[in-house]
């Protein structure tokens, strides 16, 4: 006898949010240290003038908006549709306008196929550090999308 093949997962309840947190928490981390890092060595040095010190302040607190950029990403599911939250851009999407969530083996992020003809990244879900969870997450949303969505989802992922 086979085994019997597995369930779709079980959509979660509605609002939820999907963020890579492992990656937020460590770009995060990194960014509050070089922050603090950068600060002490120009208040430690003490042949620089006070524009000097604040260049140096200045630069550790773009190095730290940087970081915190790149931990923004997000998806959010809720009764209406779909937010997906990008490095810079924001884009709110009907559920029917999701035909298809991608996640393939070597895929960087989840990918949305919309019913325009694009497909759109969802860098909210990405299997970087923390790959089952991406994976997890990226089956939910599949499932959200079957039950709320068009009716013509043919999703694809390996892992």
């Amino acid at each position: 006898m086979s085994a019997p093949a597995p369930r779709a997962p079980e959509p979660p309840a509605l609002p939820v949010t999907f963020r890579p947190t492992l990656t937020r928490v460590v770009l995060l981390a990194v960014g509050a240290a070089m922050f603090v890092v950068i600060t002490a060595v120009a208040l430690i040095l003490e042949n620089l003038g006070p524009g000097e010190r604040i260049s140096f302040v200045f630069v550790a607190l773009l190095f730290l908006g940087v970081l915190a950029l790149l931990s923004r990403p997000h998806v959010t599911a809720d009764e209406a549709g779909v937010t997906v939250v990008n490095i810079t851009r924001t884009r709110r999407l009907d559920w029917a306008e999701i035909l298809r969530v991608n996640l393939r083996a070597g895929d960087p992020w989840v990918f949305l196929d919309l019913s325009d003809g694009t497909s759109m990244p969802a860098l909210g879900i990405q299997p970087g550090i923390a790959r089952e969870r991406a994976v997890t997450d990226a089956r939910a949303l599949r499932a959200l999308v079957e039950l709320h969505g068009s009716g013509v989802n043919n999703a694809t992922e390996n892992g």
